[in-house]
């Protein structure tokens, strides 16, 4: 099968990667540009685990043809935070307690920043819907919600403005 070349952003770095038509973004990623914190757990789409944003909306890299990144956005928990310094989703999933064994944790953090980068000021509720594609079996929601919630607030009050970068 022919490959094909495919341009897009990947943690605000221009990339590009030549790929087989069928491959997944979540294999492209994983083992072709070594972002292993995105995780395949159900290869389905029903976990979580392998969430990245792309062009702004939190996806399923699993359910997601590579070739389908040509010219758009992708970031990976590897692409949250900056300068050395983890975001404040993460600092406040930390300071929550909110992870256990971790697997599931870089897809929540995604998605949350999905959120927070979309609405700045969300209720407990929309953080809810937010993160209801994302499975744990280790722990409990309540924790993740606090977190991000609390995030936003830091967010807000750090930066004073409405969007978070």
């Amino acid at each position: 099968m022919k490959k094909i070349e495919v341009h897009f952003t990947l943690n605000g770095k221009e990339t590009t990667v030549t790929v087989d038509p069928n491959e997944r973004l979540l294999d492209l990623l994983r083992d072709d540009l070594h972002m292993t914190g995105t995780k395949e757990g159900c290869g389905v789409g029903e976990c979580g685990a392998c969430t990245v944003i792309l062009d702004g909306k939190a996806v399923t890299s699993c359910l997601v043809p590579a070739g389908s990144g040509e010219g758009r956005c992708v970031v990976t928990i590897e692409g949250i935070g900056s300068d050395g310094k983890l975001d404040p989703i993460q600092e406040a999933i930390l300071d929550h307690h909110a992870l256990q064994c971790g697997f599931c944790t870089p897809g929540f953090i995604v998605s949350a920043k999905a959120l927070l980068d979309e609405n700045p000021d969300p209720t407990k509720e929309e953080i809810k819907r937010a993160i209801s594609g994302n499975l744990c079996r280790c722990t409990g929601y309540e924790q993740l919600v606090e977190a991000i919630y609390d995030a936003a607030q830091e967010l807000r009050n750090v930066s004073g403005s409405r969007k978070i970068s």
